[in-house]
């Protein structure tokens, strides 16, 4: 197991590499001058050249890119042009709230997904099973920002369940509260996952029940439910890396509804640094997001491993 993890963590440098080179490209493609903004509007050509000297940017392309690489490794991120604060301090605490966003919407997904996707898995021919494939249909295709439209408009503004935007209100602070405010963002970016998971899990676990060791089982006199039980068993290694995929496109797919719900997320804060012109943030902002996607690959195939010593010995 130690050997395999190995493996994948020596798979994952070279990617790694490469996202901090396109995380470096496309934001130096991006109009202005993250410098002259930096240096405020009254500096002066000599004064502007020598903090471009200073930040490493005043040399060729791949000089800036190691003087950027090299400090980015040790966690020095640089300072914000607009708010003129360290930008690691804004992006990490940015995204702890996106992981609280992503670990709250995750929790909704799967449950939502094993619910329909079991009972369509159960009942494939019956109403419920037909009524469970629309769902899970419906889910995959609607749009997050007309589900936040529709779940503002009928879950907080017409009916006042909900809190509409933030992650705590001006006198709260508690876990109750934080609940609350995460709902409707939560819903918004679960519901895709959900509808995927749903139908992942419907299929692997139909085909799981179409086996010739569940007729054994069912032969040998086991009951419906322990012979369900070892049926989902089974279908742990293909729902463990489905999830752990959704889990990465919760993480850098919600920065709609986090723009929408004014959570206080990475999202956010990377959507008002590209208004911002923040240049620093918004590299940082999408290389946090792009390497955190690697590592929950890397846990992801880990588990697999742990659970299916197939993928261990393949």
């Amino acid at each position: 197991m130690i050997t395999f993890v190995a493996r994948r963590l020596g798979y994952a440098i070279p990617v790694l590499i490469g996202v901090t080179i396109v995380v470096f490209l496309t934001v130096k493609i991006i109009p202005g001058d993250p410098v002259a903004l930096l240096a405020g509007p009254g500096a002066t050509p000599v004064q502007i050249s020598a903090l471009r000297d200073r930040l490493g940017l005043g040399g060729s392309l791949p000089d800036q890119y190691w003087h950027w690489f090299s400090h980015a490794i040790q966690g020095q991120l640089g300072l914000s042009t607009a708010k003129q604060q360290p930008v690691a301090g804004m992006v990490w605490s940015a995204f702890g709230n996106t992981l609280i966003l992503a670990a709250y919407a995750a929790v909704i997904a799967i449950v939502l997904g094993l619910v329909l996707g079991g009972l369509g898995a159960l009942y494939p021919r019956s109403i419920i099973g037909k009524i469970t494939s629309a769902l899970s249909a419906i889910s995959i295709s609607a749009p997050q920002y007309s589900l936040a439209i529709v779940l503002i408009i009928y879950l907080a503004v017409n009916t006042g369940w909900f809190p509409v935007s933030g992650m705590y209100s001006t006198n709260g602070g508690g876990f109750v509260d934080l609940l609350e405010h995460g709902f409707l963002p939560a819903i918004t970016a679960g519901l895709v996952p959900a509808g995927v998971i749903a139908r992942i899990f419907r299929s692997a676990l139909l085909d799981v029940l179409a086996m010739d060791f569940v007729e054994a089982l069912r032969a040998r006199g086991f009951s419906r439910r322990r012979v369900l039980v070892h049926a989902i068993h089974n279908t742990v290694p293909s729902l463990l890396t489905i999830a752990g995929l959704q889990l990465g496109y919760l993480l850098g797919g919600v920065v709609f509804v986090e723009t929408i719900f004014s959570w206080p997320g990475l999202g956010l804060l990377v959507y008002q640094s590209i208004s911002a012109r923040d240049l620093p943030v918004i590299q940082a902002g999408v290389l946090v997001s792009a390497v955190a996607f690697v590592v929950i690959n890397i846990v992801v195939d880990s588990l697999h491993a742990l659970v299916d010593s197939r993928v261990r010995v393949s």
